[in-house]
């Protein structure tokens, strides 16, 4: 093992750390990363944003999905679309891509809002896409399962995406329904994009999915760990009588689990700019707080219904915390690289990261 690497396992492991801090205190988010890391076999933020910085170049075509409309006030959350449009900006800073935003038609408002907070021109059009630079395009994705594979295929009639992200998705279960976190079924409310997500795996296309439960699309990669710890996911589990359980059936090739969907995609983000040395792809606090209150005003709610600026119930001081957390892990380090060499050569020398992997 290099200097090199072993900072980048410590980096990924503190934004891992960071992303599934437990504030509540009831341990989910314990359960989903044992399986997840698992899973992965190194700390997963580094492990996707490795991935990305591998496989993405000027003008890639990047799917983002996101998107969950809470049943009590069939309103969309906060908690995915957040961040996911702060990631379309990290993704244009770092690569130069063209975003397509995959979402609820409950999301669209908050995305044409947020991408002027983001500062990227929001199309409805492939060929504005591409026609134009710092833009997004975005696209509502059907609730009508019988649609949604036509619309899956007049998508990708514009070109396969370099990489597909789902963020905070959801995702049908094994009987085709959809669920919330305490099992009553939302199918109707929920866009039917599976078909979509798995179109683009079978081409080969790099795939990422986050969540922080288990309902969410790619989140079947964890399938069995979720049946066995997670309530209401394993068979007959939920309440609606569908005999499914909450936990979703497409598998993603690689994962992120954490406390708060948000906060997984925030420590991939810091992963890229660490990885490319550069701070500003990482938002900053300020931006945070502007990106939420917007989506808040957009008509977003948090986990509990209410129209502020929170996301799963925590509020924009612990978000705003995670954000300047997170990029201290990828200041700090690099100032450290040559300061501490001998530290690291000792450190190497004795092999513990090695012989315990």
């Amino acid at each position: 093992m290099t200097q090199k690497e072993l900072t980048d396992l410590n980096i990924g492991q503190n934004l891992d750390n960071l992303a599934n801090l437990d504030p509540r205190g009831y341990g989910v988010c314990r359960i989903l990363y044992k399986a997840a890391r698992e899973y992965t076999g190194e700390p997963m933020t580094m492990h996707a944003a490795k991935l990305l910085c591998d496989t993405l170049k000027e003008g890639d075509l990047v799917y983002l999905m996101t998107g969950f409309v809470l049943i009590d006030n069939k309103s969309a959350e906060t908690d995915g679309i957040v961040s996911t449009m702060l990631l379309a900006r990290a993704l244009v800073m770092a690569f130069g891509v063209k975003p397509v935003i995959i979402c609820q038609e409950a999301n669209m408002e908050a995305v044409k809002n947020l991408s002027r907070v983001v500062g990227l021109h929001l199309y409805s059009t492939f060929d504005e896409l591409f026609a134009n630079p710092v833009s997004i395009a975005a696209f509502a994705f059907t609730k009508d399962k019988e649609k949604a594979e036509s619309q899956a295929d007049e998508l990708l009639s514009h070109g396969m995406p370099k990489a597909l992200i789902a963020n905070e998705f959801p995702g049908e279960n094994r009987v085709g329904e959809f669920h919330n976190a305490v099992g009553k079924n939302t199918t109707p409310l929920e866009a039917k994009a599976d078909i979509l997500f798995e179109k683009i795996q079978a081409a080969g296309v790099l795939n990422i999915a986050i969540g922080d439960l288990g309902n969410e699309i790619g989140m079947g990669a964890i399938g069995a760990h979720l049946d066995k710890y997670i309530p209401y996911a394993a068979k007959g589990a939920c309440s609606c009588g569908c005999g499914g359980g909450l936990a979703t059936r497409v598998a993603a090739d690689n994962i992120i689990t954490a406390t708060v969907s948000d906060w997984g995609c925030y420590g991939m983000i810091a992963a890229i700019a660490y990885l490319l040395g550069d701070m500003d792809i990482m938002h900053d606090a300020e931006l945070e707080k502007e990106a939420l209150c917007t989506a808040a005003k957009s008509g977003m709610v948090d986990m509990y219904g209410w129209t502020i600026p929170a996301i799963d119930g925590f509020d924009l001081q612990t978000n705003m915390a995670i954000v300047t957390m997170m990029r201290e892990c990828i200041r700090y380090a690099p100032k450290l690289k040559i300061k501490c060499k001998t530290w690291f050569d000792k450190t190497l020398e004795l092999k513990f990261f090695e012989e315990n992997k």
